[in-house]
Formats: C-alpha cells, sequence, structure tokens
C-alpha cells in the first residue's frame, strides 16, 4: 500500500519511485546509500513510501508484455542507445504504478506497531505513522499498532494525551485495562492506573469512552464526551464533569512539567508527585485533608516539598528506603 504523502506531498512519492527504480536497477554507490539514508529520516512517511514503490516493481512485472518492445518502437529511434531493460521498465511503470496508488489506495498510510515507555520523573512525545501524536507522562507505556484499518493504542499503565488526525476511514482506538476510548481525530487524555480506574478528559473534538465491566458485574453503557468534559471510573461508579478553562489547563499542565492545584486535598497533591516519581509519597494522620493551591514544578520534588513546609503547618520526614511522609504539626 502506498503511505500517505509526507509534506512534500507528490514531491515525495517521485522521489521513492526513483530511488526504488535506482534500488531495482543495480547497487547503489556509497555516495548514493548515505543520500538515501538522509531521505529515509527526513520524514516518518519516506521509508513506507519506499517499501511500496519495491513492492510495486514486482507487481508491475505482470504489466511488462503490455509495454512497448524495442522492436515496437518508431523507426525514429532506430540507431540510439536503448537504455536497459529495467531502467525502461521503470520509466513506463512509475507513471502507471502512481494511478495504481491513486485508485487502489488513496490516502493509506504505512502500518507501525511500536513500543513505547517512560521512566520516573521522565516525558516523552512520539509521532506516529499516521500523524497523530502522543505525549506521554512519567511511568507510561504504550504498545502503537496502526494498519490499514484501525490505528490502536494499547495504554498498559499511566498517563497519556492524544492529538489525533483526522481520518473518517480509520477509528483511533485507546484501550486501558479499564476500558477504551474511540475517535477519529480529537484532542484527548486518558489515564489509567490499574484494571478499576480510568479517567478521560477531552481537550477538543469528541470522542465515546467503553468503560469495561465493574468489579461488581455490571456492564457500563458507552458515554460521548464533548470537549471540556472529564469522566472519571472507578469503584464500580462513573463519574463526569465539564471543566472550566482554567480547570482543563490546570489538568494538562503536566505536558509542561507543572502541577497546578487550586484548593486541592493535600494527599491528592502528594500522590501526583508520587505517581510522576515513582516513590512512595504520603501524609500521615491529618495532614492529608489540608489544602493546598499554587503551581509548582513536577521535576522539583524538593522544591515541591520545602514549599510545603513553608505555606502549611506541615514536616516532612524521608526514610532510609526513600519513601516521604508529610506530617501535621504538633500545635502543641
Amino acid at each position: 500500500m502506498k503511505p500517505s504523502a509526507s509534506p512534500s506531498g507528490t514531491a515525495a512519492d517521485e522521489q521513492a519511485s526513483l530511488w526504488a527504480a535506482r534500488l531495482d536497477g543495480g547497487t547503489l554507490s556509497a555516495a548514493d546509500r548515505i543520500a538515501l539514508d538522509e531521505w529515509l529520516e527526513a520524514h516518518p512517511s519516506h521509508r513506507g513510501l519506499l517499501s511500496a514503490y519495491c513492492q510495486f516493481s514486482t507487481d508491475l512485472e505482470l504489466l511488462l508484455p503490455a509495454l512497448p518492445k524495442p522492436a515496437d518502437l518508431p523507426a525514429a529511434t532506430a540507431g540510439k542507445t536503448t537504455p536497459p531493460r529495467r531502467n525502461l521498465f521503470w520509466l513506463a511503470a512509475v507513471p502507471i504504478a502512481a494511478a495504481f496508488v491513486f485508485v487502489f489506495w488513496p490516502g493509506t498510510v504505512p502500518h507501525q506497531s511500536d513500543r513505547y515507555a517512560t521512566s520516573a520523573a521522565e516525558r516523552q512525545t512520539i509521532r506516529l505513522a499516521d500523524g497523530s501524536r502522543a505525549e506521554l507522562n512519567a511511568l507510561t507505556s504504550v504498545q502503537v499498532d496502526i494498519t490499514a484499518r484501525e490505528r490502536r493504542v494499547r495504554l498498559a499503565a499511566g498517563q497519556a494525551l492524544f492529538t489525533v488526525t483526522e481520518d473518517k476511514a480509520r477509528p483511533f482506538i485507546v484501550e486501558t485495562p479499564a476500558g477504551s476510548v474511540e475517535v477519529t481525530g480529537t484532542v484527548f487524555e486518558v489515564r489509567s492506573e490499574n484494571s478499576h480506574l480510568l479517567d478521560v478528559l477531552v481537550a477538543s473534538g469528541s470522542v465515546q469512552v467503553r468503560p469495561t465491566v465493574s468489579p461488581e458485574g455490571r456492564h457500563f453503557a458507552p458515554r460521548s464526551l464533548a470537549a471540556g468534559d472529564r469522566l472519571s471510573a472507578g469503584n464500580g461508579e462513573i463519574r463526569t464533569q465539564t471543566l472550566s478553562t482554567a480547570q482543563l489547563d490546570a489538568a494538562l499542565a503536566w505536558r509542561h512539567g507543572q502541577a497546578v492545584f487550586a484548593d486541592d486535598r493535600l494527599d491528592e497533591a502528594l500522590a501526583r508527585f508520587a505517581r510522576y516519581h515513582g516513590r512512595g509519597i504520603t501524609a500521615a494522620s491529618g495532614a492529608g485533608e489540608l489544602r493546598l493551591g499554587g503551581r509548582f514544578s513536577l521535576d522539583d520534588l524538593d522544591g515541591f516539598l520545602a514549599a510545603l513546609e513553608s505555606v502549611l503547618p506541615v514536616r516532612v520526614t524521608r526514610s532510609l528506603s526513600g519513601t516521604i511522609q508529610v506530617h501535621l504539626v504538633d500545635a502543641g
């Protein structure tokens, strides 16, 4: 199949067909090999384009009997050097291949099957073969599989924001242990901590969420979410809410390495940093109910803990094992 065009459009198709012809005609020089490698690395679609045109070399051999033979060429060509058979084949076959691609494989993209994972306190942005983008928060693992019929991402654990290129013919599906999300083109976030907890936030467009069966065996009906909507499924319940612009920006601040709190419980704030850094950070009895507001750097854990001691009546203790606990200061 012919991949989707790179930003250069038809030029990329022509360049791919020329490289395929050169590969088909013989061994590349060292300089040619370097130039080919540079072209392949210039855009994710180039490798798929080249593979597709190379495949045409085999498919279009069937068309050779219909191509002009040297004996059938006009007399005006007599005495001129005849190009090698393979080169003549490609000169005639490339236009046919282009028409063949347009008719039978319009708008398709190269296949992709890759796995990505981030470690503690690490974020990563990946560009998918169809032009979509996935932004992974810390400790997130995804498996990406893109085929001619669908685009599927398996979020094993963690948090990711997807900016999906619109393709009404191929749904974009994010699967988690706690349910799935399906769209054709939009921007949305998915977080899944375990097989029973699912959080979906839509930044633009709309999505359809299909939570899995609850631990009690109750089946959940699919839910449609629009821009600004958030769905949280867990403990056998589904809750939805519509966020303000400020709330939406705060919820997505992790993309820029920030954590924004607006009168949030301290234990919830600590859980945010614990997930990001992959370590135990908890509140002792009574401290978790305190309220916290402000914007903090997710990467600066020490700065966040120092800020807590300066604005709240708490003290921070660290164990030899690396766990952190925040205690309420005794007023007496």
